[in-house]
């Protein structure tokens, strides 16, 4: 038999290899595969009374024992660390583990026996047992039942905060946070903080069948809350709610709303604190406390099994935090807008009386319709009633109402001649109002409908050899004048062209008879 715990007792007592090996008589590669197992596994001075040789052999070379059964050993390193990849279960391992047996012709272990083999040494030498959870596969979410306070400075009123529980099974890591509401928002800021927390994404998330998450839940049926479905699909991730009245469901994180409610909640019972950052400040003391409290039963704690067994196992985050988005139905108006918080958008005129679907985020607002986005618009803060249309979003009449600018006026003057150059910069120059002005530049650039170029250059320039003063009026009375009179003219002269039409008339000498 080595004498184990003699090894590990000189080398804690400075001893050299090659002491130790003189002392035990064993050689100085075993004294060191020893020693260097030892302290692998957390092994280290002073020893229980317990760690017998025997105690400490089966510690450090489990496979010993197996190996005095006749049967194949179990690497249980690899079934470990195998059982951490998706979809492997330990079914399939045994399976694997039995074909390689029948290769070498060994005798295997039955699955009860693997399966307890297994458990025995996750329980002795590893922080987490991945039999029913894989390491970074699901994140279970809730509010504790209890609730946290603060007390409002003017009244000294208490003032309830609730407190958001997330929970990796695996590990049993948890986080918690108090919020003074438990609304949409509120509900996905506190996860984007579990996720930061964390470092990482899980597969799937596991909340409750709340309002803020699940809109229909039957056994046929699935209807998640726009905002949080959009949060998951942000984060890659999968919302499987909870059945309805079955705890079991996330049974970690019911486990872990009571503990927390004990060692969170309860401790600060007597703490005072008057705002939510103060609490959540307090909350986050007793969270570390708690998450690096060793476990009763086995090695470890719940913050060192995250970290040896089941960080790695997270998916990386994005850059940004997902952004809160808010949805809300609505009809749009006559006026082919949308209004949220008093402020109004506008879409395609085509929809108006139309039901649509409004996204709002900080910073953007977007209006779908059947799934299909249609408008999307800077969001406006600040003053009530404000305004943002865009100019493709109006019927034609209305976008040629709009594009009336001193600009544009001039612009079209311009195309015309100089002339109604002139009239359009009098009109801008003597108006009492700019608007008042391109009202009567809109009703001159309407003649264009019915008349040339031409007849409303002719007529602006026959004004200003009448008046200084030109108006659209008198403008409007020459060009019906001057229509007319190009009418009469032309009638007249095509009268003239058929009265003079008339052939040559040849007389009797032409025959051979005798004029008279």
């Amino acid at each position: 038999m080595i004498h184990y715990r003699k090894i590990l007792e000189l080398h804690d007592e400075g001893i050299s290899l090659r002491g130790i090996s003189s002392s035990t008589g064993h050689s100085r590669q075993k004294v060191t595969e020893i020693i260097g197992l030892a302290e692998k596994k957390g092994l280290v001075c002073p020893l229980e009374e317990e760690m017998t040789d025997k105690w400490i052999e089966e510690f450090l070379f489990p496979e010993k024992t197996m190996e005095a059964s006749g049967r194949h050993p179990l690497s249980f390193d690899y079934i470990h660390e195998e059982l951490a990849k998706p979809n492997v279960t330990l079914s399939l391992l045994h399976h694997e583990y039995e074909a390689e047996c029948r290769a070498n012709q060994k005798i295997p272990y039955s699955y009860r026996s693997f399966l307890r083999h297994y458990s025995n040494y996750a329980d002795k030498y590893k922080a987490t047992l991945r039999i029913r959870r894989k390491p970074g596969e699901i994140m279970e979410v809730d509010w504790a039942g209890s609730t946290a306070f603060i007390i409002d400075r003017d009244t000294g009123e208490k003032l309830k905060a609730y407190v958001f529980v997330a929970t990796l099974p695996c590990s049993q890591f948890s986080y918690a946070e108090a919020s003074l509401s438990m609304d949409s928002h509120s509900w996905i800021t506190l996860h984007n903080n579990a996720y930061k927390y964390f470092g990482g994404t899980t597969q799937i998330v596991v909340p409750d069948n709340l309002k803020t998450s699940v809109t229909k839940h039957t056994t046929r049926e699935l209807i998640l809350n726009p905002a949080y479905k959009e949060m998951a699909d942000y984060y890659n991730t999968v919302v499987m709610p909870a059945r309805v009245r079955t705890p079991k469901d996330k049974a970690s994180v019911e486990g872990s709303v009571g503990v927390i409610s004990t060692w969170i909640i309860a401790a600060l019972r007597n703490t005072h604190c008057f705002t939510i950052d103060e609490l959540n400040e307090e909350v986050r003391k007793k969270l570390d406390e708690f998450n690096k409290r060793p476990f009763t039963r086995k090695k470890g704690s719940r913050l060192s099994a995250f970290e040896e067994e089941e960080k790695f196992a997270l998916s990386p985050l994005p850059v940004a935090p997902y952004k809160m988005s808010e949805w809300k139905k609505t009809t749009v108006a006559p006026d082919y807008h949308v209004s949220f918080d008093s402020m109004f958008y506008s879409v395609p005129y085509e929809y108006i009386n139309r039901e649509v679907e409004v996204r709002v985020s900080d910073n953007l607002i977007e209006v779908f319709f059947n799934h299909m986005r249609i408008a999307s618009h800077k969001r406006l803060y600040g003053k009530f009633g404000q305004t943002t249309t865009i100019h493709d979003h109006m019927p034609d009449n209305h976008k040629l109402f709009v594009d009336q600018t001193p600009e544009a006026a001039i612009e079209w003057a311009e195309n015309i001649g100089e002339s109604t150059l002139s009239v359009i910069r009098y009109l801008l120059d003597t108006s009492q109002t700019e608007k008042l002005a391109l009202q009567s530049i809109f009703s001159l650039k309407k003649f264009e409908r019915r008349y040339t170029k031409y007849e409303i250059e002719r007529a602006c320039k026959m004004v200003l050899s009448m008046t200084k003063r030109p108006t659209v009026k008198s403008i409007q009375t020459l060009l019906k004048t001057n229509k007319k009179n190009d009418a009469e003219q032309e009638l007249k002269r095509k009268t003239e062209i058929n009265t003079n039409n008339f052939g040559f008339t040849r007389g009797a000498s032409y025959y051979g008879g005798t004029d008279k």
